[in-house]
């Protein structure tokens, strides 16, 4: 069978790299090449941009009725497509088909909500008396350039393009060379469904190479950045030297509080659902817990034998836990166990293989608890990026506050018991961009604002808060000559 292939999509067509090279793209599950992409340099995000900005006044003076009317015909092929789109997601990045079948329809989703949008961002108007006619207008900030990470590529993509393109701003965006096939997928129903040319540009490569040239590009107005911390810092100074804002959403490592009031029967299934989705590679995966002593031992117990339940594979054999995205995230995560291990933890690891699966061919980890965590250890601190999952014992709630605020990270909490008063307190108390009490949503649903506090990045994506990212205010005044009698 023939490996596919995919170039940049540049001005409406697909173009190769101007170098002509070319990477491979492979499954995580047992490291076969799924497919070639170009690799995007300096120069061909340079057309990009330029092809963007050459797009931008025709889209951004569209009717907005007609952008949304766009929008929704993108939403509706992506759900005719989202069984494809779904496999593909699910070879390209290893996780489990059911959850890149959830991410095929949350990224429709995006579509579908900011279509609707689209005719609805609104200025105001401001009293100045008889004298003057005063309004405000919201406008397209411009080029924007998204930066998209390895995880939830579909996703991802859909949720910066969606109220991007809503708005009136024309995108280039970069996808991550681990994984990005989604994205090439995506790019060719944008264009399929009547997206004009220029608006949507996408050039595949290496981070180093047409990330970096994309992030400090002079003619960008908005730098959407989703990814670790460190690479957020250098995207904030390069585009801080165009005076560009940006829009970041970095890491996490997000706590679970759970009190000795809690309902366990209805919490332990969800921690774990928070724990290890896409194999715990996401930034607001719950990977803490931080739970009352009364009920440590019963919690940890119900957890472990949970775990031991969960089932690790190829991710289109649809398993509980799938590969890694690479070989190094796997090291990574690996040593991480290490650490908690010599740091002291109880390391309790779950779960088990599918019958004939070999957890050493592709980049497999099996779902770990660590138990009997302490503030000071790396593993409660520091994000994992894997199926580990950290648990850490309390007293009292002040101190239960404390720790789940004494990371750099501040992405999503989840608060689970039965006393509103106390569980309220809590939800005020801890400093983190989205609270779930009595449930958890790894980000939330497409309606829900999502950012996060510290290190977790700023500005808001989803919901009508996304709005404010990708558009700037005018103001507009007029003194009115009125007739007095």
């Amino acid at each position: 069978m023939t490996t596919p292939s995919y170039d940049c999509f540049i001005d409406g067509a697909w173009r190769p790299a101007q170098s002509g090279r070319t990477l491979e793209v492979l499954d995580p599950a047992d490291g076969l090449v799924l497919a070639t992409i170009a690799r995007g340099e300096a120069g061909d995000i340079d057309e990009a941009v330029r092809a963007a900005r050459a797009a931008l006044p025709g889209w951004a003076d569209c009717v907005p009725v007609l952008r949304g009317r766009v929008l929704s015909a993108i939403a509706r092929r992506i759900l005719e497509e989202k069984d494809r789109l779904a496999r593909i997601e699910s070879q390209d990045t290893g996780k489990p088909l059911a959850q890149a079948q959830a991410d095929a329809v949350a990224a429709a989703r995006f579509f579908e909500y900011y279509a609707g949008v689209a005719d609805k961002v609104l200025g105001t108007s401001i009293p100045l008396g008889p004298d003057y006619h005063d309004f405000t207008v919201r406008e397209a900030l411009g080029v924007t350039a998204q930066i998209v990470p390895w995880n939830y590529p579909l996703q991802i993509a859909a949720r910066g393009l969606a109220p991007a393109l809503a708005t009136g701003n024309t995108v280039v965006l970069k996808p991550a060379e681990l994984a990005c096939l989604s994205v090439l997928e995506l790019t060719r129903i944008c264009h399929e469904e009547g997206l004009p040319a220029g608006v949507l540009n996408v050039v595949p490569g290496l981070g180093h190479e047409a990330g970096a040239a994309l992030a400090a590009h002079p003619d960008v107005n908005l730098v959407v950045f989703t990814g670790s911390v460190a690479t957020g810092s250098q995207v904030m100074r390069a585009a801080a030297e165009n005076i560009v804002p940006v829009l970041l959403e970095l890491g996490g490592k997000s706590p679970n509080i759970v009190l000795a009031d809690a309902d366990l029967d209805e919490a332990v299934p969800v921690l774990l659902k928070a724990a290890f989705p896409n194999s715990g590679q996401t930034c607001s995966a719950g990977s803490r817990v931080l739970v009352q002593r009364a009920v440590h031992r019963e919690l940890v117990e119900r957890l472990a034998a949970r775990c031991r339940e969960l089932t690790v594979g190829p991710g289109l054999q649809n398993p509980d836990i799938g590969a890694l995205v690479s070989r190094a995230q796997q090291g990574r995560v690996l040593d991480y166990i290490r650490i908690g291990r010599d740091e002291g933890a109880e390391v309790i690891t779950g779960g088990t293989p599918l019958p004939g699966v070999d957890l050493d061919q592709g980049n497999f980890v099996a779902p770990t608890l660590l138990d009997g965590a302490r503030p000071e250890m790396r593993v409660h601190r520091e994000e994992i990026f894997g199926p580990v999952l950290t648990i850490l014992p309390f007293d009292e709630v002040e101190e239960a506050a404390a720790l789940a605020n004494s990371t750099d990270y501040g992405l999503v909490a989840g608060i689970w018991g039965r006393d509103v008063g106390t569980t309220n307190w809590l939800a005020r108390t801890v400093k983190a961009g989205q609270i779930f009490i009595n449930c958890y949503g790894a980000g939330g649903g497409v309606e829900l604002p999502f950012g996060g506090y510290r290190k977790s990045g700023f500005g808001r994506e989803k919901g009508l808060d996304a709005l404010l990212s990708y558009t700037q205010v005018k103001n507009i005044c007029t003194r009115v000559a009125l007739r007095r009698s």
